[in-house]
């Protein structure tokens, strides 16, 4: 991770030129007006890594500018994160230095947090972990109230939970999530609350069933479900459907059928061209798919799905590469119009934006 300019008095000025560069990015395609979602100015990330450096004896919590793995900068505090993990840094700090069966070899500290105040550290090692180190990562995970991991090559030792539990206010309601510790999970929480405001108000109230590709933990799927009358959910990583089952059990959603299918593969399966043992209890023949919700990796869609994406009335589109979302937008251009456009600031202070649209079939 590297270390971000914070310039929080130049923050509005940042958050001007995103806006103009997805608004020339949109243009060619005649976008609605942006609507714009922005930031806490400070302590926004719910998750940071550093190294641990050691110089002269003492250990330092560590980041590198981009391109740069040379020079540490030094880090007693860092404002972009939570509280609760600019809390936890000096208490882990000192303990690290109380205790080298904690401390040694130790390269590397994860934190993980969220807006409920859950709280998860990983210590990654360059040695193997034993009892003894157990016995002492017990008692600072009981002294800092938070779950701990131990990784080193070959192990991975688990104190307490291997997740942290997030409530997310969207609306009117409350919703809680699992998100397990090495899955990707938004970064900012307060932004990601907006964007799945905006995600439910774009969608509305539907009668048809939605298709989402990328589901993940489930983070669009359970609020987005209230809206239609059935989802089908499809996501490849294991870790991260795990948690989109317990998510939708957690949250009382009882109309997604999840189901571990690549993007390649859901469209393989829809058009007839494979038959996948996974979607042995599912009869699609019985969806009704009026809407379809992509949240794609930063390469975009691919051809095979956005041929997939034409077909629908409605395609409600989350991207963090607003790049790679103008090329597909080329294609779906075509057969659809954008009807709503928005930019979700989940990295200020970075060029990075999160930005989504709601296409509707021309």
């Amino acid at each position: 991770m590297s270390a971000p300019n914070y310039l929080p008095e130049q923050y509005d000025v940042q958050l001007a030129a995103k806006c103009e560069r997805l608004k020339a990015l949109l243009a060619p395609f005649a976008a609605p007006t942006l609507e714009v979602f922005d930031s806490p100015r400070s302590h926004y990330r719910q998750r940071a890594e550093f190294r641990l450096w050691r110089e002269n004896g003492e250990r330092h919590y560590a980041m590198f500018a981009p391109g740069d793995k040379h020079s540490p900068i030094f880090l007693d505090a860092f404002p972009i994160a939570s509280r609760r993990i600019n809390q936890l840094m000096p208490q882990l700090a000192a303990a690290l230095r109380a205790s080298e069966a904690l401390a040694g070899r130790l390269f590397q500290v994860e934190f993980l947090t969220t807006l409920a105040g859950d709280a998860l550290i990983t210590l990654c090692y360059h040695r193997p972990l034993d009892e003894i180190w157990q016995s002492a990562a017990q008692a600072l995970a009981a002294q800092l109230e938070v779950s701990l991991i131990g990784r080193s090559r070959g192990q991975r030792l688990v104190i307490g939970r291997d997740y942290v539990c997030e409530a997310l206010q969207v609306g009117s309601r409350r919703y809680r999530y699992r998100q397990p510790e090495g899955s990707f999970s938004q970064p900012n929480a307060d932004v990601c609350q907006k964007m799945l405001a905006w995600a439910v108000d774009a969608l509305g109230q539907q009668e048809d069933d939605l298709l989402e590709l990328y589901c993940g933990n489930g983070n669009f799927t359970v609020p987005l479900a209230g809206g239609v009358r059935r989802v089908l959910a499809t996501e490849i990583s294991k870790s991260a459907t795990n948690a989109a089952r317990a998510n939708l059990l957690e949250n009382a959603i009882d109309n997604v059928q999840l189901v571990r299918l690549s993007a390649e593969e859901v469209g393989q399966a829809l058009s007839g061209v494979r038959v996948f043992r996974r979607l042995a209890q599912v009869n699609l023949s019985d969806y009704q798919f009026g809407t379809l919700l992509v949240d794609p990796p930063r390469a975009g869609l691919d051809s095979a799905t956005c041929a997939l994406a034409q077909d629908f009335k409605r395609i409600l589109y989350i991207s963090c590469n607003p790049e790679t979302l103008v090329d597909n937008l080329r294609r779906l251009n075509e057969t659809h119009q954008i009807r709503r456009s928005a930019l979700f600031d989940q990295f200020p202070y970075t060029h990075h934006l999160e930005c989504g649209v709601l296409l509707e079939k021309r």
